[in-house]
């Protein structure tokens, strides 16, 4: 009885790896996924909060607002939250803000899984570096962002994780407020270029 059962799960999960394999064969992949860290958590790492600012509120913003302008620039995407059915896409970015036990030790920064990522980050931080006046972080700088889950459920060619400031910092979070539509528009704008699209970025 027990070798049995032993078959019958072992030829069920044998099963499952053989249309995981073929789902990820066969399945085309979206062109642009946006995640908004934390959206959707009741419990456990639902993001920083400080002084009546909680991440999650920036990152939904901020995602919504980047997915509406690349789908009126023609590019399809699709807007997801901290869990996620198995996805493949062309590229994906996680939004955050981070936060820090020493206010204003943090800043911004970036993360990404391959060399392929890489590019698309040294594209967006030649970007923003222009825009953002406060500290970085060098790339992948904690495991959160070298060794992001979602990495694993979203198969992404390109992934980048995106820290975009620091809540915890008075300084920054002060600049960030009124910045976040500008910011979520950058964004899109180096996503864009990935696409053979060249809208006018204003850095003012």
């Amino acid at each position: 009885m027990i070798k049995n059962i032993f078959a019958f799960t072992l030829s069920a999960i044998i099963l499952i790896i053989i249309a995981i394999a073929l789902y990820w064969q066969h399945t085309e992949p979206i062109p642009v996924v946006i995640q908004a860290g934390h959206e959707g958590r009741e419990n456990g790492n639902t993001g920083a909060v400080s002084h009546g600012t909680q991440e999650v509120e920036w990152n939904t913003i901020v995602a919504d607002k980047i997915a509406k302008k690349l789908q009126s620039w023609g590019i399809e995407t699709k807007r997801v939250g901290a869990t996620t059915r198995p996805l493949k896409a062309k590229i994906a970015v996680a939004i955050h803000f981070d936060g820090a036990q020493i206010p204003c030790s943090s800043g911004a920064s970036v993360g990404y899984p391959n060399k392929e990522s890489q590019k698309l980050a040294n594209k967006w931080k030649a970007l923003y570096k222009k825009y953002f006046p406060f500290h970085w972080q060098k790339d992948n700088f904690t495991k959160n962002l070298s060794n992001y889950y979602a990495y694993y459920t979203i198969k992404a060619e390109k992934f980048l994780v995106l820290e975009l400031g620091e809540i915890t910092c008075k300084k920054e979070r002060r600049w960030l407020k009124p910045r976040l539509k500008k910011i979520a528009n950058l964004i899109a704008a180096t996503i864009a270029t990935e696409f053979g699209l060249h809208p006018h970025i204003n850095l003012k």
